[in-house]
């Protein structure tokens, strides 16, 4: 067994099998190929900042390690590809210090490119589709590369194609990224309102952007984290005017459909949880959407602190959150609502609204 601690930034204990670095597609292809030859399950992992291991893993991590960036642009577009391995925050600040536009509002998301497709990361206003082109992915079982547009990708709030379709099997070797030289600032949320669109820079986004996160977040080398637990939910309106009867300063955000957004960190504060501990694991003290490995948590540990949190906001607001992190088992990933139910005796319980 070898140790998986490094590897993911919840830096929870976990053991694989195997851990091999894929600095090529052949080396992918080799990975692949060994895992099946010994009959185990294979797990791909960039920087595993959006990985919860529940056990060990009874099977072969393979880690992407493809790396390298190219530019191309005409008289009104830039055009980035850049490979999966590659960071992606450093690939935001690359592109300002290019004078390349257009990712300023989604810095310091921890992660790499290849696997920014498959959440489909946003962050104050923008999404991964907003940038997209195009995505790179490799049929592992016939070693055929195809190409997939952003209408082709299904991305929705928080989902993509990547985690149905081509979950199992397929690996993102690369992204397409296409970028106005017609730059607008996108200035919808939190203290980027307070900008002037006709005089602000990228880099000065960037910079406020990378001062909030750095502010709320914590590093993951201090506390374990994975970012953002819980997906922002999504009600109905008669939901949302139910819930606003009782909390006139509810933050909300309108969606085209009719429904409307509530913000998930909000809710979990108002029921009073910042701070609350099961085990190792605890809600972070200055932004509850984050679960923190706070003195050696255990994947239980986590999973036993999200359904009370889930319970907690559920039986207060009539909201169930829903995991934005992935579950990993010992032979792969896992339904993170069943196993937040079921680990915790509530597998009775309703679905989310």
């Amino acid at each position: 067994m070898q140790n998986l601690q490094p590897f993911h930034t919840f830096h929870i204990h976990a053991n694989a099998r195997e851990i091999i670095e894929a600095h090529s597609i052949e080396q992918l292809q080799q990975a692949w190929a060994h895992s099946k030859a010994e009959n185990l399950p294979a797990l791909f992992l960039g920087q595993g900042s959006n990985m919860l291991f529940l056990d060990d893993f009874n099977g072969v991590v393979i880690l992407n390690r493809l790396m390298g960036i190219t530019h191309q642009q005409d008289s009104d577009f830039h055009y980035l590809h850049v490979n999966g391995g590659e960071n992606w925050h450093e690939l935001v600040e690359w592109s300002i210090n290019n004078g390349i536009y257009g990712l300023e509002n989604l810095a310091l998301i921890p992660g790499c490119a290849g696997s920014a497709p498959i959440q489909n990361i946003g962050a104050y206003g923008v999404e991964f589709k907003d940038v997209c082109d195009y995505v790179d992915v490799l049929n592992l079982n016939t070693n055929e590369t195809f190409r997939l547009d952003t209408k082709q990708c299904e991305f929705g709030y928080r989902e993509s194609i990547f985690k149905h379709r081509y979950q199992q099997g397929y690996m993102i070797t690369a992204i397409g990224l296409k970028l106005t030289k017609n730059w607008q600032p996108i200035l919808k949320y939190g203290s980027l309102v307070e900008f002037d669109p006709k005089t602000v820079t990228a880099k000065q986004i960037f910079d406020e952007v990378c001062h909030i996160r750095q502010s709320k977040l914590p590093n993951p080398n201090e506390f374990g984290n994975a970012g953002s637990f819980f997906k922002n939910p999504v009600v109905s309106s008669e939901h949302f005017e139910e819930i606003k009867k009782h909390h006139e300063n509810l933050p909300h955000f309108p969606q085209a459909d009719g429904a409307v957004k509530l913000a998930a960190g909000w809710l979990i504060d108002q029921c009073n949880l910042k701070g609350f501990q099961i085990g190792g694991a605890a809600v972070h003290e200055k932004q509850a959407l984050v679960l923190i490995n706070k003195s050696g948590a255990t994947g239980q540990d986590v999973v036993k602190l999200a359904h009370h949190v889930r319970q907690t906001v559920a039986e207060k607001f009539g909201v169930y959150l829903q995991p934005e992190v992935r579950f990993i088992g010992t032979t792969g990933e896992v339904n993170s609502e069943q196993t937040i139910d079921r680990k915790s005796g509530s597998a009775g319980m309703p679905r989310p609204i």
